[in-house]
């Protein structure tokens, strides 16, 4: 095992998750390659993200979009901004080298909005290419453990 590998990846991905639950979506966008895709399947067992349902499937365009919408004030379902605080943990290379890796991990995502409590508990894939001395994020998919359950109450990035 690549402990060095692991580390940096593990201080990306935690990085990132504080980036999210304090709303700092520029930055956020930031971390992405021009052709990275964030998504968020409905079927639990697909690899087929592009002919399939999905609660998100987003390239640059639509996680800008996404970010707009979060922070314009315009979306009833996102005002007032949800209090975010996301645990990532068992974190797992399942391929990769100083250039490339592909990490597998739990994300336990609480909020807190409107004086109600939510849990959202995923598995977690990046796909992470070097940049210099940190990350970019290629690809992220968020599955959902219980996604093809109604998902509600969702106005932030999972």
């Amino acid at each position: 095992m690549n402990l060095d590998l692991l580390n940096s990846a593990t201080a990306f991905v935690w990085a990132e998750a504080d980036l999210l639950d304090h709303a700092e979506y520029a930055a956020w966008l930031d971390l992405w390659t021009p052709d990275g895709l964030y998504i968020v399947p409905i079927d639990p067992d697909t690899e087929d993200f592009a002919d399939t349902l999905n609660y998100a499937n987003d390239d640059a365009d639509m996680r800008a979009r996404r970010v707009a919408r979060l922070t314009s004030g315009e979306s009833v379902s996102t005002q007032p901004r949800a209090r975010t605080v996301r645990g990532v943990s068992r974190l797992r290379i399942l391929r990769g080298d100083a250039g490339a890796v592909t990490l597998r991990g739990a994300q336990d995502l609480r909020d807190f909005r409107k004086g109600c409590f939510h849990q959202h508990t995923a598995d977690v894939t990046w796909d992470l290419v070097r940049n210099g001395d940190t990350w970019r994020i290629r690809r992220k998919v968020v599955r959902l453990i219980n996604s093809i359950d109604t998902l509600s109450t969702v106005g932030y990035v999972l």
